[in-house]
């Protein structure tokens, strides 16, 4: 066994993974799993750069994260920044933070990347679970969307677009200084067109429409398996490997893109931190399995960090 963390550090949200890995048995046994809402790519759509307040955010959880890695006696530390930090000016402040805080240097990865711990994170445990290959792993971030095919011999072809629900939100429904509540028939009608030209791009590369499996990742999957299952809270065991149909998924996109701020805080499992971008990473999934033609999402709470833990190991 070896003690390993991982952090991943996405446009939406940073987590933490510290975990035992045994490569001889496949099993990632999990000490510490967590996630806060930092909102790293605050307006990096608009202005080309992180947000000072968005840094300070990002660098308060890094502390804590340092703290429990401690605690645990990690050996090995990686840290992954996505899709924010690629696109930003000033990613070499972010850098030097991280550095400063837990000592090692943030990886900016490609979306290629990206893809591939997804991929290994989110399918390694599916092996024997009748689940028809190839698969198509999508991942839906806040800034980009991962597009992966493979099976059980690897990633047969990857792509990312960016297309996310914070960028979504951002670029399409804030007005003023606020998300439009609900959006308008033309706003979403943005997004759509937005996310079809990014579907278009991603089939330039991977085989979309050759999968047999469709495989969910992130946020908004996740949140939206945990309405479809009519949790009251927010129940991880409950979520990982539900399966969900493609006319739940309908029916719920259509509930949360009509839905105000105050609707979309009642619902008992939405984090405070994803209320503004549900609706938008919402439609990210449902235009996807449009495109595919997949009756149903099959939902997995392990994606790239864990595909990250397993690097190490």
């Amino acid at each position: 066994m070896t003690r390993v963390a991982a952090i991943d550090c996405g446009t939406n949200s940073i987590r933490l993974l510290v975990a035992d890995a045994d490569p001889k048995t496949g099993q990632l046994v999990d000490l510490d799993r967590r996630m806060t809402i930092v909102r790293l790519g605050q307006d990096v759509d608009r202005t080309g750069r992180l947000a000072p307040e968005a840094l300070e955010r990002t660098f308060a959880a890094c502390r804590e994260y340092a703290e429990i890695i401690k605690e645990h006696g990690a050996e090995h530390l990686r840290f992954v920044a996505t899709s924010a930090s690629r696109d930003a000016e000033n990613r070499d402040a972010f850098v030097r933070g991280v550095v400063g805080i837990l000592g090692v240097e943030p990886e900016v990865i490609t979306g290629d990347q990206e893809a591939e711990f997804s991929f290994t994170g989110a399918t390694k445990e599916l092996t024997g679970s009748g689940l028809e290959t190839p698969y198509l792993v999508v991942d839906i971030g806040g800034g980009s969307t991962e597009f992966v095919v493979g099976d059980a011999d690897g990633v047969r072809a990857a792509r990312s677009v960016d297309v996310g629900c914070v960028r979504m939100t951002e670029r399409h429904l804030v007005r003023d200084g606020a998300v439009s509540d609900p959006p308008t028939e033309a706003q979403v009608e943005a997004i759509r067109a937005d996310i079809g030209a990014a579907l278009d791009l991603a089939a330039q590369t991977v085989p979309i429409g050759s999968a047999h499996t469709l495989v969910g990742l992130a946020g908004s999957v996740t949140t939206i398996a945990a309405i479809a299952l009519g949790l009251d809270a927010y129940e991880s065991a409950a979520i990982h490997h539900s399966r969900i149909p493609f006319t739940q998924v309908k029916e719920i996109t259509e509930r949360l893109i009509g839905s105000t701020h105050a609707e979309r805080a009642a619902i008992g499992p939405m984090h405070p931190g994803r209320v503004d971008v549900i609706a938008a990473g919402a439609l990210v999934l449902l235009m996807i399995m449009e495109r595919v033609g997949a009756d149903e999402v099959v939902v997995s709470e392990h994606d790239i960090l864990d595909g990250i833990a397993w690097s190490l190991a």
